[in-house]
């Protein structure tokens, strides 16, 4: 599977990667602990089997719009097969843009069936990942507002890359020119 993701600039990144430490020194479920040389903050616009040519073009040519801005909106839980702690992000004009490019086309060139449908326009919640564990309810714990550092107000996205969850490589999407 080939994620494509938006990454934060370098202050935006270094808050992320404190409250990462912060959650972990307090024994709660932390992308910390997420030891790969690969792990960064960043936030998912959609998922597909392989980048084919016409994806990646279509890529390239989406990269071309950043660097965008971006504003926390304050922590969220999602409970899916998964429990999540995030900085949820708002989901402004221009994002939901960039996001709607990106997610038309994998879709354009991908089997539908090997979509992630919350990757979809209308159900994507843009957000940064804190915490995640297969434990229901684990970000319950009442002490998790205070041990976070206040999220980046605002801040920059300002590349876009794909991860391949087979290999393990990464490969950062640049704008032609």
């Amino acid at each position: 599977m080939r994620t494509v993701e938006l990454l934060p600039d370098e202050a935006a990144e270094r808050v992320v990667r404190e409250a990462w430490r912060r959650l972990a020194d307090a024994g709660l479920p932390s992308q910390a602990r997420h030891r790969s040389p690969t792990n960064s903050p960043h936030i998912t616009l959609a998922a597909c089997p392989e980048l084919t040519a016409s994806i990646r073009w279509e890529l390239t040519e989406a990269a071309a719009t950043l660097p965008l801005r971006a504003r926390c909106t304050g922590v969220v839980r999602f409970e899916r097969p998964t429990s999540v702690l995030a900085w949820a992000l708002e989901l402004d004009p221009a994002l939901a843009a960039l996001q709607r490019r990106v997610w038309e086309a994998v879709a354009a060139d991908s089997p539908a069936d090997a979509l992630n449908p919350l990757h979809e326009p209308g159900r994507w919640a843009p957000h940064i990942t804190l915490g995640r564990t297969r434990r229901a309810g684990a970000f319950a714990d009442r002490r998790i507002p205070g041990l976070l550092p206040a999220p980046p107000a605002s801040f920059g996205l300002t590349i876009l890359r794909s991860y391949d969850t087979e290999t393990g490589t990464l490969e950062v999407l640049e704008p032609r020119g």
